[in-house]
């Protein structure tokens, strides 16, 4: 495998948009297998049930990996529209003794509470807008297309910390807090109850002390603003939650009506880096959607001709940087990493330069697709000086890649991991993440920084989702531990496994076979309990 040699550059003034060379790595393949059944729905397992062994779980691991994800795709005799829109199902995989017990419960959410008393799509999600109650006449159905949108509590996305509690979290102003032993909804959990956001990611970061950053938009007379939120570690009283967040500060969005949109933020030891990206979220589709009968989906899209931003906040002060930090249009989800190093603030990404990949998510896609022609996600570093011996006003940002040419070959990388708990905001030498050949994760990858060296993981028909680093006890190196990733089988029946490798020669150790169907999910978490 090539070593690419590592540069670190930047250009102190804008470059002009027609020196710009975009170069755009695509995934062209055909005759994909099917993976209709990714996206099925199934029942809960709110019982534990057994798992059959197959190798051997390490003894040390003691603890829950727990996911989230959709699991429920039909209410009645409606369908969803998008991925992102299906009724959270919480997963628990207990670990005891090389054994594993697995359980799972849909999120007591308002929403899929309402949907289920009226049997069809009551309220709208992402890509699905709710259609008048059929049980109310003419002119009430009428009136209800001017009613603003309300926001879902489907938190499928995550599952988050704070102050020592689990939630589970999606982009909206509520999340719910769950008990981890039994995946019970205990708490319904509004931001703006506490600050003035209308939102907040599935992707807080959080510092050694327990203190959380996160971040949330709020929309007012004079436009929109992204802001940086900080909760406290610990609590005053029990049954507390975000009692304490404050907004550490505001940034006004470039275009008031047409904010950016982000999934995540990075954050070294001192700084927390929002991106403001090209693509957009148009408030006025998305406020008129109800009346237009589209969803909010309707209202994102991707401007390439705009720059992409990248905003430094001092964690201690809430400084906005004075310095404007540009780099051509790019899309990025996930953050892998950030930390502060000689003079500069580096972020490593996973990104691409095309940002409709949002829409390759409708059902009807993954459904029917049996050829996928897309962007391909690298991984790029992007290096922001923070130490000047002369006035800039602002930087244009170059990057280089994190990896050869051959990750292309397994689609990129998405759903990127570290050992958070010792690494983040600090230099690294591992990550891992998902190879996106198809729509969904079809392959393992961890990447070693020091030569750009991969391994893989992958079989023919398994779907591996986001991989989770856990540590053995007393580690000494970085790799020390296994990774975890609950394997989708569509085409075998009942066979869905959590996989478990070892970090550093990434073989297989073991995997526990659950006698259900698993839909494909998001995000997960292991919660140590030795």
């Amino acid at each position: 495998m090539n070593s690419i040699a590592r540069q670190q550059k930047y250009t102190p003034e804008l470059k002009k948009s027609k020196s710009r060379q975009i170069i755009n790595h695509f995934t062209d393949v055909h005759g994909l297998p099917c993976i209709e059944k990714i996206v099925r729905s199934v029942e809960d397992t709110p019982n534990p049930i057994n798992t059959n062994i197959i190798g051997r779980i390490p003894e040390w691991i003691e603890g829950s990996f727990l996911r989230n994800g959709p699991g429920k795709f039909e209410i009645g005799n409606n369908r969803f529209n998008h991925w992102f829109d299906g009724m959270a199902l919480l997963h628990q995989f207990k670990i005891s003794n090389s054994q594993v017990t697995y359980r799972s419960r849909f999120l007591s959410s308002d929403s899929y509470k309402a949907n289920k008393e009226c049997n069809r799509i009551a309220v709208s999600e992402f890509g699905t807008v709710t259609m008048p109650d059929p049980c109310k006449n003419f002119f009430q159905r009428f009136l209800s297309k001017f009613e603003l949108p309300k926001s879902s509590d489907n938190a499928n996305v995550s599952f988050v910390t704070y102050k020592g509690d689990y939630y589970v979290s999606t982009e909206t102003n509520v999340m719910h807090r769950v008990n981890p032993e039994t995946l019970e909804t205990t708490k319904k959990v509004n931001w703006s109850k506490f600050i003035a956001v209308n939102g907040a990611t599935a992707h807080p970061h959080t510092e050694p002390d327990g203190t959380t950053y996160n971040m949330g938009n709020s929309y007012t007379t004079k436009g929109a603003s992204y802001n940086i939120i900080r909760v406290p570690p610990t609590k005053k009283e029990a049954d507390e939650t975000l009692e304490g967040a404050t907004v550490l500060c505001s940034i006004p969005s470039v275009d008031k009506s047409k904010p950016s949109y982000y999934h995540s933020f990075a954050m070294s030891e001192n700084y927390v880096v929002f991106i403001e990206q090209p693509i957009k979220m148009d408030l006025v589709k998305i406020v008129t959607g109800k009346l237009r009968a589209k969803s909010i989906s309707d209202g994102f899209f991707w401007d390439p001709s705009l720059n992409t931003i990248f905003h430094l906040i001092h964690k201690q002060t809430g400084k906005v940087s004075s310095v404007k930090y540009l780099a051509k249009p790019l899309s990025t989800f996930h953050q892998i990493n950030a930390y502060e190093e000689d003079g500069f603030l580096i972020i490593d990404m996973c990104a691409s330069d095309d940002g409709q990949a949002i829409n390759n998510y409708n059902l009807q896609n993954l459904i029917l697709e049996m050829s996928c022609s897309t962007v391909t996600t690298s991984v790029p570093r992007v290096s922001l000086p923070t130490l000047f011996f002369f006035s800039m006003v602002q930087v244009f940002c170059t990057h280089e890649d994190l990896h050869g040419d051959d990750l292309h070959e397994y689609g990129g990388m998405e759903f990127p991991q570290i050992y958070y708990g010792k690494y983040n905001t600090h230099p690294y030498r591992y990550f891992y993440g998902c190879g996106f050949r198809h729509l969904v994760g079809d392959s393992l990858i961890k990447m070693d920084l020091q030569g750009k060296h991969m391994k893989v993981w992958e079989q023919p028909g398994l779907y591996p989702s986001e991989p989770v680093f856990v540590p053995a006890p007393n580690a000494t190196e970085e790799d020390d531990g296994v990774i975890m990733s609950v394997i989708i089988t569509p085409n075998q029946d009942k066979s869905t496994f959590l996989l478990v490798l070892d970090a550093k020669t990434f073989e297989e150790l073991g995997r526990a076979v659950v006698p259900v169907n698993i839909p494909y999910g998001f995000h997960g978490t292991f919660n140590a309990t030795a």
